[in-house]
Parts: structure tokens; C-alpha cells; sequence
């Protein structure tokens, strides 16, 4: 189960990570690195859901669970949202949006923090 406050979750997750800004971006927190965004927070058709990219073959694979579904609009590029309330696990969660930070973040001079990543989610550099 979500904690009460998924927003003040995500801040903590995302923010420690380098080069990461939170935007006010279509009425809804989005969390970017070096401009791109690569995770937001917020309700799409009445469902508060977090959005995030994977790996192609990842993003078929958590669709499959039904607290997953294609991100509206960008599912086709692998974005996918996680329903909130159906969270059971923030570090879950934090694998996640490492995952979509590690896709979106620019690489080219930016090993500090490719390397970051890797170490804080346990995948070797």
C-alpha cells in the first residue's frame, strides 16, 4: 500500500539523484534531469498514477500485472504508469524511476552520474 504522501516520496527518491529538477509541467509535478523529464506524478482520468520509461522488454513484461498500464500518448516509447494506490513497495518504486532516470539522462560527459545510478540501484557501473 502507498504511504500517505506518494508526492513527498517521489521528491525524496528523485531529488537524490544528481542533476534533477521537480517542474510544474501539464498542471503536474515532473521530475527532469538536465531538462528531460523522466518520471511525473499525478491523476490522468480520475486515476492518480506515476509515470515512468523502461527498457521495451520491461515494459511489456509490468504491464502484465494490472497495476500497470501503457502511459497515455508515450507507451509506444515504453512509458508506463503505476497506479498509486496499488503501490506495495517504494523500493519497487525507486528501481523503477532509476531505470527511467538511467534511459532519459544524457550520457554524453556524464559518467558521475551514470556511475550514481548504477551504485544506488545495485547494478554495477
Amino acid at each position: 500500500m502507498a504511504r500517505s504522501n506518494p508526492l513527498s516520496e517521489m521528491r525524496r527518491i528523485c531529488l537524490s539523484l544528481p542533476e534533477t529538477t521537480e517542474t510544474m509541467t501539464w498542471g503536474q509535478p515532473h521530475f527532469r534531469v538536465r531538462g528531460k523529464i523522466f518520471t511525473g506524478i499525478g491523476d490522468h482520468a480520475g486515476i492518480e498514477n506515476i509515470s515512468f520509461k523502461l527498457e521495451r522488454e520491461h515494459a511489456d513484461a509490468v504491464v502484465q500485472d494490472t497495476r500497470f498500464y501503457r502511459a497515455p500518448y508515450v507507451g509506444a516509447h515504453g512509458w508506463v504508469s503505476m497506479r498509486v494506490e496499488e503501490i506495495r513497495d517504494w523500493d519497487e518504486v525507486r528501481a523503477l524511476l532509476l531505470e527511467s532516470y538511467r534511459l532519459i539522462a544524457p550520457t554524453s560527459g556524464d559518467k558521475r552520474a551514470r556511475a550514481t545510478t548504477a551504485s544506488a540501484s545495485g547494478l554495477a557501473p
